[in-house]
């Protein structure tokens, strides 16, 4: 899911001659076995060539496997590995290659080797990495000595056995291969790797394969991206954390501006923010990248689609997506004030919401000047509705804004300010900037009045803890017959129905090294999770290790749900 830069060379008369020679060298390699060049930062090994054997050639595509690895499987799993390569094909020709080429252009055909076809190579990477394109093998070895000379994807053996995700990898990794022929090649400008990366993962979402939102590629982005809301959208440095912000952020500007955008962007003689903000201008919107962003970070927030769309996702699979905001109280009586220094990324989303306080709330911000930060806010009314309003910041970034009744007419305020002064040559690591913000309430002489309405307060809680109690004892009544409930779909944060309360009471009996909360609510929230992931790595060898994976995910997949399910049946 990675490429690699490469530094063109401009040999134009001599390089002509060698893509000639190079397409007669491919037809001459195109043999069973052969040893590519691969890219050590990826290979589990950190090996720089791989021995591969040709096992399939399908009308599109070269199927070559790690030899060592091949050898080593027995007749049956090779024909098992060679039916599965069968349906991929098939996907591809029938659904990737026509679909993405349609909208986004073709990749370079017959390219540098002459050969229409294109080469697949399964080997062995490091966990958690699914595939990577190299645009090193576009290119002649005069230019690149370590160019295989042929259009070319790789993709991880722990995916062969895993059709449902093998067909998303594949896809991403010749979207890679699309946007290097329509970039690179045609207009000879190299697109920033956030948006190659935010694009080529989005396939996965042009190509219905996260219509079934369990256990998707858009699941797993989501799920990430609430686990880490602020990571920087142009900072990419081939994390999970950094997939989930461009897929989450591109989900947004394809939702509201249309796939079209996407096309044109891809197809731009610009890169990056630039070529998005030329795309919108070609079909016919005024928003630019900025105020895209700033909305986008509005919506995650809020997600809701009664006061204005812009600031909700139209997905129905996002539809119920909110981050959590940092927590920040006053003191309900009394005077007081609070005084919070941060730093952040350029085209980072910060969330800060304030709760607490009963008066006249006085909200500063302040950063560098010479810097252009943008800092929206959302204040929410006792009511239940909200505003959208925008501190506004002099030539030294200073501003600040006055709430009356703050406390008694609104309740709370989520402040979401974003550094926007940075806006190409997005290379690596990106500096850090500082914001502060203080908040400070005045007026706030405790009266009768406060006293009856901090009883009120005090008379809710009460009756919500009531509810909670009275909710538990309920759970545990349906918990007593867990041996007759059997767990019959997947299950993550965020869920709600009667399988998670089963779900919950399970792990309750599995004791307090495993769910030490012992909550039984019917809500599939954090504590849930953490309790799940538990549970997995304790069964380990029969959950995580098949898979391939180390760690717990807490997510409820068919293989722990198999075991829940044995564990309930015999108690």
């Amino acid at each position: 899911m990675a490429f690699k830069k490469i530094i063109k060379s401009t040999f134009f008369l001599v390089a002509a001659f060698f893509v000639a020679f190079s397409f007669n060298q491919a037809h001459a390699q195109t043999t069973n076995e052969i040893s590519f060049n691969v890219d050590k930062n990826f290979d589990l090994s950190q090996r720089t060539q791989v021995q591969a054997v040709l096992v399939k050639t399908e009308p599109n595509l070269y199927f070559y496997v790690e030899k060592s690895w091949w050898d080593g499987q027995t007749f049956q799993q090779q024909e098992a590995d060679l039916a599965d390569l069968d349906k991929l094909s098939s996907e591809f020709d029938l659904k990737i290659y026509p679909n993405l080429t349609s909208i986004f252009g073709s990749e370079w055909r017959p390219g540098v080797d002459g050969d229409t076809k294109m080469t697949v190579l399964f080997q062995s990477m490091n966990q958690g990495m699914g595939g990577y394109f190299r645009q090193n093998d576009e290119y002649v070895k005069l230019q690149v000595p370590d160019s295989n000379e042929r259009e070319m994807m790789y993709i991880s053996l722990s995916y062969i056995n895993n059709p449902s995700e093998l067909k998303e990898v594949l896809a991403h990794e010749f979207m890679h291969m699309i946007i290097f022929n329509q970039k690179n090649r045609l207009q000879d400008v190299q697109e920033d790797q956030w948006l190659d990366e935010a694009i080529s993962d989005y396939t996965s979402t042009v190509l219905g394969y996260d219509n079934n939102y369990a256990g998707s590629n858009l699941q797993s982005r989501v799920y990430d991206f609430v686990q880490s809301p602020s990571n920087s959208l142009v900072e990419f440095l081939n994390s999970k954390y950094d997939f989930a912000s461009v897929h989450m952020f591109i989900s947004y500007l394809v939702d509201h501006y249309g796939i079209g955008v996407l096309s044109d962007i891809v197809k731009s003689k610009d890169t990056g923010i630039t070529a998005i903000n030329d795309a919108l201008v070609k079909n016919g919107f005024t928003d630019d990248f900025s105020q895209v962003f700033t909305n986008w970070t509005i919506a995650v927030a809020l997600n809701d689609c009664t006061q204005d769309t812009k600031y909700c996702y139209l997905n129905k699979n996002l539809s119920s997506i909110k981050i959590s905001p940092t927590l920040n109280f006053l003191p309900t009586s009394g005077d007081s004030s609070l005084s919070v220094t941060n730093a952040t990324k350029n085209w980072a989303g910060n969330w800060q919401k304030i709760i607490g306080g009963n008066g006249e709330l006085k909200l500063s911000f302040e950063s560098l000047s010479g810097l252009d930060f943008k800092v929206p806010y959302i204040i929410f009314a006792s009511d239940g509705t909200y505003s959208i309003n925008y501190i506004k910041l002099d030539s030294s970034q200073k501003g600040a804004i006055d709430i009356k009744n703050f406390g008694t007419n609104y309740i709370s305020l989520i402040l979401i300010p974003s550094l926007q002064s940075k806006t190409s040559d997005f290379d690596g690591f990106e500096f850090t900037y500082p914001y502060s913000f203080k908040a400070t309430i005045t007026g706030n002489t405790l009266t009768g009045g406060d006293t009856a309405l901090i009883q009120q307060l005090l008379n809710q809680i009460a009756s919500l803890t009531k509810q909670l109690a009275d909710l538990q004892t309920l759970a545990d009544q349906k918990g007593t017959s867990a041996r007759s409930c059997v767990l019959t779909e997947n299950m993550t944060v965020g869920m709600r129905d009667g399988q998670i309360a089963c779900l919950q009471q399970f792990l309750k009996s599995q004791g307090v090294d495993v769910y030490p909360e012992g909550l039984v609510t019917g809500y599939f929230g954090s504590l849930t999770t953490q309790a799940v992931v538990r549970f997995q790595e304790k069964y380990k060898s029969e959950i995580l290790t098949p898979l391939g994976l180390s760690y717990g995910t807490g997510y409820v997949g068919s293989a722990t749900r198999v075991k829940i399910n044995q564990l309930m049946g015999s108690q």
